[in-house]
């Protein structure tokens, strides 16, 4: 219920911020005003696409970081991190370079899906059965490297200097100047991604306690790395897509939220995607906020905070190995 309150208030403060001040007032009545008066064009046009696609890619993020940790029963796994978020970028950079998303805009979502699906599928060969902290980070960190060299060669190689520099900036995430065709485009993706992993909760439960226990609770471990992998790489790759890369918001909310559940994977998955749906919308409203000459990106302000929370995790592991 709180996150629900927040996440509201949330959305509201999204809807009047910006360079043109709204009073609280005004803002519900261009919201749904059917004429053309400047407010109700920057509310509806501008800012409430903004809005829906931060709650919609923070949910996304938020849910895929608990699906995938309570997979791998490891705090440290998040989309960013194991290079699921990377390597969706670089689908996305590859329908971009050659032209596909030109020709039909389905192709973008759909490239970084794809690459989303192969990253995952390549971590879960290199982590093995049971991977351990410091597998499943040494393997993150070699996906990220390599698609981040591939997206590299791609901008390098680029004839157009004017297409580079749109990759570059998309590449940092944010959530300016999108809009409903946008939503539209992302939404059915992420709640197809949602569904798969909300229906992974009993078997995520299950497998606290073990894989043999799972099994013989009648849960399929197969089936369910199946769908975490689907589920994460649908979500995320349609959120990536839409925004750009964005980080840390997987591994931030799910560590922050668990006590608060009883450490239940099964009820982590719908508290995460409300988490990470009110973290992106906080986030995107700082950048607004910061007295920069442009505006801040999204995908940097959240690397700045997340990249000290997830070295701190570290050291709390080392401390305490799970």
């Amino acid at each position: 219920m709180g996150l629900g309150v927040c996440i509201a208030v949330l959305f509201v403060v999204s809807l009047g911020l910006g360079t043109v001040h709204i009073p609280a007032g005004q803002i519900f009545p261009a919201l749904v005003s059917a004429d053309d008066s400047p407010f109700a064009i920057i509310v509806q046009e501008l800012r409430l696409p903004r809005a829906i696609l931060g709650a919609l890619v923070g949910a996304s993020l938020g849910i895929s970081g608990a699906a995938l940790q309570g997979l791998l029963r490891n705090p440290l796994a998040e989309p960013a991190i194991i290079g699921t978020s990377s390597s969706a970028a670089l689908g996305a950079v590859v329908a971009l370079y050659y032209g596909f998303a030109a020709i039909t805009p389905l192709a973008l979502p759909l490239f970084a899906i794809a690459g989303a699906v192969v990253a995952t599928l390549v971590l879960f060969a290199l982590a093995g059965r049971d991977p351990g902290v410091l597998t499943i980070i040494l393997a993150g960190v070699a996906l990220s490297s390599l698609t981040g060299a591939l997206i590299s060669v791609a901008i390098n190689l680029s004839p157009d200097p004017h297409a580079s520099l749109e990759i570059v900036f998309w590449l940092l995430g944010s959530l300016a100047d999108r809009s409903m065709s946008h939503v539209w485009l992302a939404l059915p993706f992420m709640l197809g991604g949602w569904v798969l992993l909300m229906r992974c909760g009993p078997a995520l439960d299950a497998l606290t306690l073990g894989e043999e226990t799972a099994a013989s609770l009648g849960f399929s471990l197969k089936h369910l790395r199946l769908a975490v992998i689907v589920g994460t790489a649908v979500s995320v790759g349609a959120g990536v897509a839409v925004s750009g890369a964005i980080g840390f918001i997987g591994l931030v909310v799910p560590h922050l939220l668990r006590p608060l559940v009883g450490h239940r994977p099964g009820l982590l998955l719908p508290a995460s995607a409300l988490g990470g749906a009110a973290l992106l919308l906080a986030a995107d409203i700082g950048v607004r906020l910061m007295p920069t000459h442009a505006e801040f990106k999204l995908g940097v302000l959240t690397a700045l905070l997340g990249a000290p929370f997830f070295l701190a995790l570290i050291l709390n592991t080392r401390r305490r190995p799970l």
